[in-house]
């Protein structure tokens, strides 16, 4: 072999190699992406490397456990026939009667349930309105302004992803009875995942707001309503990916204008300001630049109590991999409202498979606490939590605690006072889409067990 054919076979040799390095960096990274894992992180779970990245997505752990659950559980509605599939839930007085009462979303049934509480503290459901595929979301609000509380449904058409235009928007309207004739107000959408009341163009009317998930093509729009049950839509962005989108007066000068929680690829919150009768100017007001980063819910309330509206968001979607599973950067998270459409950002804390959160005063200090629930978690290890609360100091700053790993699979949650102690509880809805099937449920009443206020001040 002469000098010029060995370095000919060794430069042979340098190129196959390094094709096959980037063939092999390339499927370790797919199989790190698959695993929620970074490649670093996948790279030294391979090679039996422990440090601090350790092994992804691990069971999660309270910061500091010495909380006890204080809350007592109560399973109500119908008994578990199938594996559950809440799609969400309305904490509401339907009927008017001083009590509250819980509409569910079950997209297994296809139904709308309301959860009648009566007498005090016994939960009957019954169905409402006919049978509507995979509902998303439903609000109680009086459409119609005849003093009573119509439901306003976003219908998916199915859970299941797919460009199929099989959402629609419907009204159940009430008699006063609580007897609910529907009405279609638009159909042939793309996959709708929520629908709000609001005089949006301010002509004394209720006009909708509507997110429209889809899967690779979906919208926000506002639907104008002109009387007589006859409505005109207006498109106001052609994103997938919409989860909540709720109409909300944020910058205090008396319109409504909208804040929409966008995700899919896009990963994103938008701000659609009112600038006239039906008219809105488009703000970005928070965008992650992980494409995976998997919003999973929204909530506007003034978190830090300084008189204007935040926003409280989690992201803990996993539905883009079979089987779905936590990544370590789901958790939860709000926006400060800094005034002038400009928001900051603040991380409260970690939690594998975050699927949504609600701020309430939980231990009763004056301070707005944060609960959150996780659909997806590592079910198989039982030190993984399905729901806990995050303690706010009173500056902002907060301390997770668990409260519960059973039941698992909890992909949404209520609070209120449903038992007029004085106290908030909460109510959870459970997603049953993906084993393990061994601690299921449907709708439960989380009655809060902490000292109420004016226990608090007669230690005093």
């Amino acid at each position: 072999m002469t000098p010029e054919t060995g370095k000919a076979n060794l430069g042979l040799i340098i190129k196959v190699s390094a094709l096959v390095l980037v063939c092999v960096g390339l499927v370790m990274s797919y199989q790190a992406r698959q695993r929620g894992l970074s490649f670093i992180q996948w790279l030294k779970q391979l090679t039996g490397i422990s440090g601090k990245f350790g092994a992804g997505p691990s069971a999660d752990r309270a910061t500091n456990s010495s909380q006890e659950n204080r809350f007592k559980s109560l399973r109500v509605g119908f008994p578990i026939e199938a594996h559950p599939l809440i799609g969400s839930l309305t904490l509401v007085d339907l009927d008017k009667d001083g009590l509250l009462d819980i509409l569910a979303c079950d997209m297994r049934a296809n139904r709308i349930g309301w959860i009648r509480q009566d007498p005090f503290g016994v939960y009957t459901e019954h169905w409402v309105g006919p049978p509507l595929k995979a509902p998303a979301r439903v609000e109680a609000f009086d459409f119609d302004l005849d003093g009573d509380l119509d439901l306003l449904v976003a219908v998916m058409g199915q859970l299941l992803p797919t460009n199929d235009k099989i959402g629609s928007v419907v009204i159940l309207e009430n008699d006063g009875q609580q007897n609910f004739s529907p009405h279609v107000i638009a159909e042939g959408l793309a996959r709708v995942t929520d629908v709000r009341g609001g005089d949006m163009d301010g002509d004394g009317d209720i006009d909708l707001v509507v997110g429209q998930f889809g899967y690779y093509e979906g919208e926000t729009r506002w639907i104008e309503n002109l009387g007589n049950w006859k409505f005109k839509s207006h498109i106001l962005q052609s994103l997938s990916g919409p989860i909540h989108t709720i109409p909300v007066d944020i910058d205090h000068d008396g319109d409504l204008d909208i804040v929409s929680l966008v995700s899919q690829e896009w990963e994103e919150i938008y701000l659609f300001e009112n600038v006239g009768p039906g008219q809105f100017r488009t703000h970005l007001i928070w965008g992650s630049t992980n494409d995976d980063f998997g919003c999973s819910g929204m909530r506007l309330i003034d978190l830090d109590q300084d008189g204007d509206i935040d926003v409280l968001f989690t992201n803990g979607d996993a539905f883009d991999y079979i089987p779905p599973r936590p990544r370590p950067w789901h958790g939860v998270q709000w926006l400060e409202n800094q005034g002038n459409f400009q928001f900051s950002y603040h991380r409260i804390g970690d939690l594998n498979g975050a699927s949504a959160a609600c701020a309430v005063d939980l231990d009763n200090d004056g301070d707005l606490d944060v609960v959150a629930v996780s659909a997806w978690n590592l079910w198989e290890n039982p030190e993984s939590q399905s729901m806990v609360w995050f303690e706010n100091d009173g500056k902002m700053n907060f301390v997770r605690h668990d409260l519960t790993n059973i039941p698992t699979h909890l992909i949404t949650l209520e609070a209120a006072d449903m038992n007029h102690d004085g106290r908030v509880d909460v109510v959870t809805g459970g997603m049953h889409f993906y084993p393990p099937y061994t601690h299921q449920s449907r709708v439960t009443v989380w009655l809060n067990g902490w000292p109420s206020r004016l226990d608090l001040n007669r230690r005093k």
